[in-house]
C-alpha cells in the first residue's frame, strides 16, 4: 500500500515540482493550501508523514504544528521552510515537528529524508506496548534496554558495556546536563577521584560510535559544567 502524504504548501509552482516528483515516487498525495485546510485534513484522515510549509496563509506551520501536537497527532512533521537561521530551526523542532529541509533542496535530498522518518515510525510502531517502556528514543537513535541493542538510523551500534551504561544514563537524562560526578555515580556507581578523567575518556569513545557517521550530533559538551544528549 502506497504511504499516504499531506503536504501543506500555498505556492503552486513548489507543489506542482513536489507532487509531481511524490506521484512519481509512488505516494499517495494530498495537498492544502493554507494552516486551516492542514489542521482539518490531519484531524480527518491518517497520513504517514506531513511536508509543512512555515510560512503559510492563515496560520503559519509553527502553529499548525503546535495544534496537532496538542490533539495527540503524532504523524511525523517534516518542515520545508526557507527560514534556515538556527533559531527558526530550533523553534519548528522544539513545537514537534521531526525534521527540516531549508529552500531550496533538490527532491532527492527530500525523499532521503521522508524515507528516515517513515523507516524510525516503522521501527517504533513494531514494538510491543511492553517493549516501548523500556525503549528510550531521541532523534534517530533508539536503545531498547530488553535487548541491551542501540541503533541509529539503519546502523546497529555496537558497546561495551560501560558504553553502553554511559549512554544510558545520558539517555534517561536526555535535555539535562550531567556533571562528571553525576555521570560517575550513575554509569560507573562508584567513587572516583574527581580529578579522573575516566568520564571524558568514555565520552570521546562514545561519540566516535554515536555521533561519528552522522551530521547531526547528540552528544553535547557544556563548557564547564558537563554533558547532555540532546538534538540541535
Amino acid at each position: 500500500m502506497n504511504k499516504k502524504i499531506l503536504l501543506v504548501e500555498d505556492d503552486f509552482s513548489v507543489v506542482e515540482f513536489l507532487k509531481k516528483g511524490l506521484d512519481e515516487a509512488n505516494f499517495e498525495v494530498s495537498v492544502a493550501l493554507n494552516g486551516n485546510s492542514a489542521i482539518s485534513m490531519a484531524s480527518e484522515s491518517s497520513f504517514d508523514i506531513i511536508l509543512l510549509d512555515i510560512m503559510l496563509p492563515d496560520k503559519n506551520g509553527i502553529e499548525v504544528c503546535r495544534i496537532l501536537r496538542s490533539q495527540g497527532i503524532k504523524t511525523p512533521i517534516l518542515f520545508l521552510t526557507a527560514l534556515g537561521t538556527s533559531e527558526n530551526i530550533a523553534l519548528g523542532l522544539n513545537t514537534g515537528a521531526d525534521d527540516y529541509l531549508v529552500k531550496p533542496f533538490k527532491f532527492i535530498e527530500l525523499y532521503a529524508r521522508i524515507n528516515a522518518l517513515l523507516r524510525r515510525t516503522s521501527y517504533t510502531d513494531n514494538l510491543s506496548d511492553e517493549k516501548v517502556k523500556n525503549t528510550f528514543i531521541i532523534s534517530d537513535l533508539i536503545i531498547d534496554d530488553d535487548a541491551k541493542t542501540v541503533v541509529r538510523g539503519e546502523q546497529k551500534i555496537s558497546l561495551t558495556a560501560t558504553e553502553y551504561r554511559l549512554l544510558l544514563v545520558l539517555m534517561k537524562n536526555k535535555g539535562r546536563v550531567l556533571s562528571r560526578i553525576d555521570i560517575l555515580e550513575s554509569a560507573w556507581d562508584i567513587n572516583f577521584n574527581m580529578g579522573t578523567n575516566v568520564v571524558d575518556v568514555y565520552i570521546n569513545y562514545l561519540r566516535k560510535k554515536i555521533d561519528g557517521d552522522f551530521e547531526n550530533k547528540l552528544i553535547h559538551t557544556v563548557v564547564g559544567m558537563g554533558y547532555v544528549l540532546k538534538e540541535k
